[in-house]
């Protein structure tokens, strides 16, 4: 149990004065700066920009196969001050492709051609295949002059066969059910900091891709339901009156409606019975797009009003295999993701008109699309789902650099989750990579969370892009406040939401929409390593209450939580920010103010990776 504590104040011994620190600025930033496209206020440039790209797509799937056929217009619109003599494209359906290097472990069986062009014509003049350089997942293809300002249009005929296993955020799930991702040919993104993205796909490191405008026609056989990002624009050419109707009701309403019934699947009704069936999508302003296909799923929708002000809804779907039991309650958790996200944190209205959760084999996000395996418990099911309910914001509204700096959206995610989570259900409490982060800290593979995603081994891998930046987000809310951290964030969202910031605009940003310089906590915590691991040192009886002696072993900072423990069975707590370590000390005394007598003091808490905790408590003689 814990109790109201009136505490005074606390005691600093401190060597030197706080220092102004700045953050290292490096060469291709610098650059950008001087060209105007970023600021050092965490804004973009006067002359800041990104390039455009319109996608016109028809695909046909093939479920008995697993033939993918497709046909895309690209209109690309260069808005850099660069002429470009080379597109670079990303071919991700080649992570399947034989002899392509690959992180991610892929069985024989679904080794393939990869995507194989049939046609490939730029400005409408046909291009020989043998002129596309192809390396994995990259592709160049040299282009006329393309000049600042000026638009170029690729028609692209293609085909690639569907991985049947080694599930790697896309393929098929079952006899009926498929996930279908990084479907298509994209230009690859051209930025004002590392020019074209190199990096290849290897099935490890997430993605980065521009924002876009997509026309999507998706052709499959009878049967078969469409889900996808975008907004449906055909509904009647495809579905059931009945179907119609139902789905009007779930847009206007919080009460869950079940759209296709097993029942409905199992007579084979719901879909217009044809032959083929072609559900048009449409979207603008995204950085991908997915789709999924069933012929035996469930579909269960409600709406939940995301913007107080317009009263604007967001329609939010499960669909998922009837014998899934537990796939039952994730509607009822993404609709409380949704709703927490518009209207408590991070308290900004949810920017698509849907969301849907997939029953798939698979943890991964997509804008307006989740593809997200069975789980065995109900808490699995929570921290899963608002999970990937949250990439939402982060990376996709905000157009973040996954495969560079995955922190900049893991770790969103992961500090959303810790707080949806007691959001949809208070009794639970969510220590995701906690511990993790704790025993793996100052370890040969610990490093900075700076470090590039794509340079990280072992167990970094997973706590540089969850839980260490999320816990970095989460000392900052405590240090401001919820109001003030709100008002950063929001600072940092509303300037840079459908753009693409580096780690220099998000820390500057913050800065700024605080009023705050936290400088030296972003270095301390993001650019440097070193153990989190702190102890006290000391109990002593004073006149009024008790000096408690914190030492922390290294440099970086964490909360001090003390829970202290009286004599007479009383349990009371002292709580201060990362602020205690901020003038640089790395001892800290906390005045406690009692007049009772303490029998021990422990020091630490669920969201503090203190590494050694046995000397964490002090007990009094």
């Amino acid at each position: 149990m814990r109790t109201f504590l009136i505490l005074l104040g606390f005691i600093l011994h401190a060597s030197f004065a706080i220092a102004q620190e700045e953050l290292p600025v490096g060469r291709a930033f610098q650059l950008a700066l001087t060209k105007g496209s970023r600021t050092l206020g965490g804004l973009p440039g006067p002359n800041y920009w990104q390039n455009g790209t319109r996608y016109d797509l028809k695909v046909a799937f093939n479920p008995k196969n697993r033939l993918l056929n497709g046909q895309v217009e690209i209109k690309y619109r260069n808005n850099s001050p660069d002429t470009l003599q080379q597109i670079r494209f990303k071919l991700y359906p080649n992570l399947y492709k034989a002899g392509v290097a690959s992180k991610s472990k892929i069985a024989k069986k679904d080794l393939g051609q990869g995507l194989v062009f049939e046609r490939f014509k730029i400005n409408g003049k046909e291009r020989t295949l043998d002129s596309l350089q192809i390396d994995g997942t990259n592709m160049i293809v040299n282009v006329p002059s393309l000049l600042p300002g000026k638009e170029m249009t690729f028609m692209v005929n293609y085909h690639y066969f569907l991985n049947e296993g080694s599930h790697i955020r896309t393929g098929r799930i079952d006899d009926g059910s498929f996930f279908i991702a990084y479907f298509f040919p994209r230009i690859a993104v051209y930025d004002d900091i590392d020019g074209w993205n190199k990096y290849p796909y290897t099935g490890e490191e997430e993605f980065y891709n521009d924002f876009s405008d997509f026309n999507v026609e998706i052709s499959v056989p009878r049967h078969y339901a469409v889900w996808a990002t975008g907004d449906l624009k055909n509904a009647g050419k495809v579905f059931d009156k009945a179907i119609i109707e139902r789905l009007e009701l779930a847009e206007h309403q919080d009460g869950v409606v079940t759209i296709i019934t097993e029942q409905l699947k199992a007579a084979g009704r719901g879909v217009k019975d044809r032959a083929f069936n072609t559900f048009k999508f449409e979207a603008k302003n995204v950085v991908d797009f997915a789709f999924a296909l069933s012929d035996h799923y469930v579909w269960k929708a409600a709406s939940v009003v995301v913007d107080s002000l317009s009263g604007r809804r967001t329609r939010v779907d499960a669909v998922f295999n009837s014998q899934h039991r537990d796939y039952y309650e994730v509607i009822d958790f993404a609709l409380k993701s949704v709703k927490e996200m518009s209207h408590s944190f991070p308290k900004w209205p949810f920017p698509y008109s849907h969301m849907t959760v997939f029953d798939g084999l698979d943890q991964m996000e997509y804008p307006m699309m989740a593809n997200d395996n069975p789980t065995k418990t109900r808490q699995d099911a929570i921290t899963l789902t608002s999970h990937e309910i949250f990439h939402t914001m982060f990376p996709f509204y905000m157009g973040t650099n996954e495969t560079k700096y995955a922190w900049m959206d893991e770790g969103w995610a992961t500090f959303g989750e810790w707080k949806l989570t007691s959001k949809i259900d208070h009794t639970l409490v969510d220590d995701y990579g906690i511990q993790s982060t704790a025993t793996n800290s100052g370890k040969k593979n610990d490093s900075p969370i700076m470090t590039p995603t794509f340079d990280l081994t072992g167990i970094a891998t997973f706590t540089n892009s969850y839980p260490k930046p999320a816990l970095g987000y989460l000392f900052v809310e405590e240090y401001l406040g919820e109001e003030l951290f709100l008002k950063a964030l929001h600072h940092y969202i509303h300037n840079w939401n459908g753009k693409h910031p580096q780690p220099l605009d998000f820390f500057h940003s913050m800065n700024e929409g605080s009023g705050k310089n936290l400088n030296w906590f972003w270095k301390r915590w993001f650019y440097e390593d070193g153990v989190t691991d702190m102890a006290i040192t000391g109990v002593d009886k004073v006149d009024n209450g008790y000096h408690i002696n914190v030492l922390n072993k290294s440099s970086k900072p964490l909360p001090v939580h003390l829970t202290i423990y009286f004599e007479d069975g009383a349990i009371e707590t002292s709580k201060h920010t990362i602020g205690i370590w901020e003038s640089g000390n790395n001892h800290a005394t906390v005045h406690f103010l009692t007049g009772k007598k303490i029998k021990k003091v422990v020091l630490g808490g669920t969201y503090i990776p203190d590494k050694y905790q046995k000397d964490n408590t002090f007990i009094l003689n």
